[in-house]
């Protein structure tokens, strides 16, 4: 089990484009074993290779007990109906939002051997996918929300524990004060 540590908001690697796999290669199926221990490890519906640190267009996912991955993913939607419900992200751990995604999806790419895939889905494997593949293109789910949403997505992550920037803290002077200062 290969279980690596989760990139979190703020790093730049989430908001770069990640480059298409060219070499389909023991590499590349290793780090797809990686994706997928780490993703199951955490609990989540799908982990993109960028949230490794790793800037290739690779993701894995987990849902409904189907798990799988899906290189270099081109997405095509059949209709225009959409789904609105709560999304979450292994990079912001614990934040959850309502997010507009489309209800059904294509996704046609490759398996780590090079040979040709298509996923259709819906539901929530649809949000998974056009999630997942947004990690692939630099976008963070928080991206999608309207514009108050993301006001106070912004708001929470900032009070996250695992925010990077601990909070100001107020140091109390030992000192007594005498008098006032004018």
């Amino acid at each position: 089990m290969a279980v690596k540590p989760i990139r979190l908001f703020g790093d730049p690697v989430l908001r770069t484009p990640a480059e298409p796999v060219v070499d389909f290669d023991k590499e590349l199926r290793k780090l797809v074993r990686d994706l997928t221990d780490t993703m199951l490890d955490a609990d989540g519906a799908g982990l993109a290779a960028p949230q490794l640190g790793v800037s290739l267009r690779v993701f894995t996912f987990n849902v409904d007990d189907v798990i799988g991955h899906i290189v270099n993913p081109v997405l095509d939607f059949p209709d225009e109906e959409e789904q609105d419900g709560p999304e979450g992200c292994l990079s912001l751990p614990g934040l959850y939002f309502d997010t507009k995604r489309r209800q059904n999806v294509v996704a046609k790419g490759f398996n780590a051997y090079g040979d040709p895939v298509q996923l259709v889905g819906s539901g929530l494997m649809a949000r998974c996918v056009q999630h997942e593949t947004d990690h692939l293109d630099g976008i963070l789910f928080i991206d999608r929300l309207d514009p108050e949403t993301r006001k106070e997505a912004m708001k929470a992550i900032r009070e996250a524990e695992w925010n990077g920037e601990p909070p100001p803290q107020v140091k109390v002077s030992p000192h007594p004060i005498r008098g006032t200062i004018r």
